[in-house]
């Protein structure tokens, strides 16, 4: 199974449109994991309509019409791997205990809000993934995005990917 993990797109207050690069992922992937920031109801129209899946969450940028379409917290378990999608996580300072503490049956937590990539694992054995953002990098040096594959309930294959403007 192949994912995209994206978050924070910001569109169309950050960007127009996803780069294209990051569509053509939508296009390969079997499930598109949005952490949350879409701004516009219409992106996520857009989304759900070209994904052959959407995982997704809202995000605090992200208005009533949103958050009436979108969890808070999104729980999917994918190829045998148990996923929670929230946008928010707190402070960098103690992320691996507290969101240990907080999703103790979740193995991979992927998250957004501060559009810096992040990739760790906990002594739990919680991965936590960050994206970054493809259309805002907001003080990284890119904007950012992520593939993975999960294969006999094994995430793998993970990339983080740079969005060339």
């Amino acid at each position: 199974m192949r994912l995209l993990l994206i978050a924070d797109t910001h569109i169309p207050k950050r960007a127009r449109d996803l780069p294209a690069p990051v569509w053509d992922e939508v296009a390969a992937a079997d499930v598109v994991v949005h952490a949350g920031d879409w701004i516009a109801p219409e992106f996520l129209d857009e989304l759900e309509a070209r994904a052959a899946r959407l995982v997704g969450c809202w995000g605090n940028n992200d208005g009533p019409a949103l958050r009436a379409r979108l969890p808070e917290r999104a729980d999917v378990t994918l190829a045998g791997v148990r996923f929670t999608v929230v946008h928010e996580t707190g402070a960098a300072t103690g992320r691996e205990t507290r969101m240990s503490r907080l999703y103790p049956d979740t193995q991979v937590l992927v998250f957004g809000h501060s559009h810096i990539p992040w990739d760790t694992t906990t002594q739990t054995g919680l991965r936590l993934l960050n994206p970054g953002s493809p259309t805002d990098r907001r003080g990284q040096p890119f904007c950012s995005y992520m593939t993975a594959s999960i294969d006999d309930g094994v995430v793998s294959d993970l990339v983080l990917h740079r969005v060339e403007k």
